[in-house]
């Protein structure tokens, strides 16, 4: 089987507090509260995935929300920042927005050619909005904030930070079939071939000198690549081992299967299969209404509510 990967699947980090991650991501940034569930491994927590209308592959940004966690540090081996696709001529809009809010945000120079903003979540997670006239297959919610011209059109790209990025670029090109297409300075930006596919760029930092992150809140745990089926993440599995990888058995996550295993910076891939999807266990419409767990923590539904703590979905901003 050849196969190519499209994108990213999903993006998760850590956060230290529900309430406030959810009127961040939801209320200030307009994305959809896409699904409401815990950490299948971590069940007192909650999980929170946040997307477009149905939370469409490569466009959902993910949290562990783990109350009280101390925050991370930046370095190398980790995700140094994530980057939100926007409309163009939505730059003011957004800069506006924010300063509204009292988040604070720098327009920067120009990267690629391309507009960009930069603020930090909560947590101190690097957040950059790019203006991007590439159109991707997003499917806009009409409830969002934001006003349609305007919002968040799913993931643009990551940018990893490494010590040496060599090897983690053989990855992307020779088994992903990704290319690369700029570089500038230590930034090497990498592309799927899938031109209308969000999060399509891998943009890796070469940064030797600098020391290595440590993971905790504000910090990515890990980021997914997309798999059409499971036939195909079959196939990713077997490659990736016959490569050398340390790749997990499939692991059930509900709403999609996943594989996992570290990259050669150290930083954690995923392979997630695009189905069967957030409307799994609940209709398009009621999407992130209520607490929803995998079947085999049901009957532990009631313990599992007492020590969550409570939360209410944002208001419009």
């Amino acid at each position: 089987m050849e196969t190519e990967i499209a994108g990213l699947h999903h993006v998760t980090a850590i956060a230290s507090d529900p309430q406030r991650n959810l009127d961040f991501y939801a209320g200030l940034l307009g994305l959809r509260f896409v699904k409401r569930t815990v950490n299948f491994d971590d069940p007192g927590t909650y999980h929170f995935y946040f997307g477009d209308a149905r939370g469409t592959p490569g466009t959902i940004m993910t949290f562990f929300a783990w109350p009280g966690a101390r925050r991370g540090i930046r370095g190398t081996g980790q995700v140094d920042a994530v980057a939100f696709s926007i409309p163009q001529n939505s730059m003011d809009y957004w800069l506006e927005r924010l300063e509204q809010q009292h988040v604070p945000a720098e327009r920067t120079s120009l990267r690629f050619d391309e507009e960009l903003i930069r603020f930090v979540d909560p947590d101190g997670l690097l957040i950059e909005l790019v203006e991007s006239a590439v159109p991707v297959n997003v499917e806009h919610w009409q409830g969002s904030s934001v006003p349609a011209e305007h919002t968040i059109r799913g993931f643009h790209s990551v940018s990893a930070a490494l010590e040496g990025y060599e090897r983690t670029a053989k990855l992307l090109t020779e088994s992903f079939g990704y290319r690369l297409v700029n570089e500038s300075n230590n930034r090497f930006r990498f592309a799927s071939q899938n031109e209308t596919a969000a999060g399509r760029v891998v943009d890796l930092l070469c940064m030797p000198d600098a020391h290595p992150g440590r993971a905790a809140a504000g910090s990515v745990h890990h980021i997914a690549f997309r798999a059409r089926d499971d036939a195909e993440q079959r196939h990713w599995r077997e490659q990736l081992v016959a490569l050398g990888y340390n790749v997990t058995p499939v692991i059930d996550r509900v709403y999609f299967q996943s594989i996992y295993f570290r990259e050669p910076g150290g930083i954690l891939f995923e392979i997630a299969t695009d189905p069967p999807g957030f409307t799994f266990d609940e209709d398009l419409g009621q999407l992130g209404q209520s607490l929803r767990l995998p079947p085999w923590l049901e009957s532990a539904r009631s313990q599992i509510q007492e020590v969550l703590p409570p939360i209410a979905p944002p208001t419009k901003q």
